[in-house]
C-alpha cells in the first residue's frame, strides 16, 4: 500500500515490541522498518536503466519472506549496536530489535498482498505475484483511524497502559476493515459472475478489484478468446449488476509477444493487457487492463498506461502523461462511487 500506511503499520509493530522500553522512538524505528521493503524502488533505479526491469524489480525480493528472514537479523544487529551506547547500555537487547524489525518488515509485504499490484512473496523460488485484490493501494478508511490511534499513543508516557490499548485499537480497526474488504470481494465476484451469465458471456477467467481511495466502487475485467469485458459496480448501486460495460478487443499491434521485455510486461499485467499503435509518433501504447479507468464511461482513461518504445535493442516504457485523466473524468469517478 502507500508509504504512509506502511509507516503507520510499522510504527504499531515498533510500539508493541519495544514501546515500553524506549517510548516513541520505538514507533520511529518501526516506521523505518516498515519502509525498508519499498526501498527497492530506489535500488531498482540503481541496478537497472530500463523501466521494465525496474517495474519488475519492485515488490520482488525485498518484499519476499526470504528477505525478511535473512536481513532482519543483520538490520537488528546493526541498530542494536548503534543504539546500545554507554548512556543507553542494557536499556534494550538484541532480541527486542530482532522482533521489532522482523514484524515491521514482514507485515509490509503481507499487507501489500491484499492490493491488486501483486507481491512476490516467494522470490527467488517463484515469481508468482500474490494479489488478493481486496483493498486499493490508497484507502483512507484503513489508514486514518489507525494513524489517529498512534498519534494519541505518542502523548502518553512509555509505561502508560493506554499506549498498548490505543495501539491495539488501531490494529483492530484496520484489521477489521481489511476483513470487510475480503467480504466485499466475495460479494462483488458473485455479482460479476451473475452479470456475465445474464449477458451470456462465456469467459476464460476474470478478476475484480476496488477502485482508488475506497472499497465501495469495484472494477472487474473478464477475458474471452477474442476480447476483454470490463465493468463497474458500486455497493451503493440500486441494482445488483455491473454497469458501465466496455468491450475491449484484444490487440497486440503486431508486436512479437515472445520478446523478453514484452513477456515481462505480460507477466506484470497477469496477461490482462492491450497494445495499440500510438497516433502521435512511431511508438506504442501499453495498457494494463487489470486497473480501472478513472472515468467509468471512458475506456481510454486508464492510469496504468505507458508509452512503449524501442530503446536500442530493447523495449522500454515511460508514463504516458499526455493521457492522464482530466478534471471531468475525475469528477465522473467520484460520482460513480455514490451508486446509480
Amino acid at each position: 500500500m502507500d508509504s504512509l500506511t506502511q509507516i503507520v503499520l510499522g510504527a504499531a509493530c515498533g510500539e508493541l515490541t519495544l514501546g515500553r522500553k524506549i517510548g516513541n522512538k520505538a514507533m520511529l524505528f518501526g516506521a523505518i522498518g516498515g519502509t525498508i521493503p519499498d526501498l527497492d524502488v530506489f535500488i531498482g533505479k540503481l541496478l537497472f536503466n530500463n523501466e521494465i526491469d525496474i517495474t519488475a524489480f519492485h515488490r520482488g525480493f525485498m518484499h519476499s519472506f526470504l528477505f525478511a528472514f535473512l536481513f532482519t537479523p543483520i538490520i537488528a544487529l546493526v541498530v542494536y549496536k548503534l543504539y546500545n551506547t554507554y548512556k543507553r547500555k542494557h536499556q534494550t537487547n538484541y532480541k527486542d530489535w530482532l522482533l521489532l524489525f522482523f514484524f515491521s518488515i514482514l507485515t509490509h509485504p503481507i499487507l501489500d498482498s491484499f492490493t491488486p499490484y501483486g507481491t512476490q512473496l516467494f522470490t527467488p523460488f517463484s515469481n508468482y505475484r500474490v494479489a488478493f485484490n481486496t483493498i486499493a493501494v490508497v484507502d483512507p478508511i484503513y489508514t486514518i483511524p489507525f494513524l489517529i490511534c498512534l498519534i494519541i499513543v505518542m502523548f502518553y508516557k512509555r509505561n502508560h497502559p493506554k499506549r498498548v490499548k490505543f495501539t491495539k485499537i488501531g490494529l483492530f480497526l484496520s484489521s477489521a476493515y481489511l476483513i470487510i474488504t475480503c467480504v466485499n470481494k466475495l460479494y462483488v465476484n458473485s455479482v460479476f459472475t451473475s452479470t456475465l451469465e445474464q449477458k451470456q458471456i462465456k469467459v476464460l477467467r476474470y478478476q475484480s478489484q476496488p477502485t482508488l481511495f475506497n472499497n465501495l466502487l469495484w472494477y472487474a475485467v473478464a477475458e474471452t478468446n477474442t476480447d476483454y469485458y470490463a465493468g463497474y459496480y458500486s455497493i451503493l448501486d440500486s441494482k445488483t449488476t455491473f454497469s458501465n460495460w466496455h468491450k475491449i478487443e484484444k490487440s497486440t499491434a503486431g508486436i512479437n509477444l515472445l520478446n523478453r521485455d514484452i513477456t515481462t510486461l505480460k507477466w506484470f499485467s497477469n496477461n490482462y493487457f492491450k497494445i495499440e499503435k500510438s497516433k502521435k509518433d512511431n511508438g506504442y501504447i501499453y495498457t494494463d487492463l487489470r486497473y480501472p479507468f478513472i472515468d467509468p464511461e471512458n475506456k481510454n482513461s486508464s492510469l496504468f498506461k505507458f508509452k512503449l518504445y524501442k530503446d536500442g535493442a530493447r523495449w522500454n516504457i515511460k508514463q504516458d502523461f499526455d493521457r492522464l485523466p482530466n478534471q471531468d473524468q475525475t469528477n465522473a469517478f467520484f460520482e460513480r462511487i455514490k451508486g446509480n
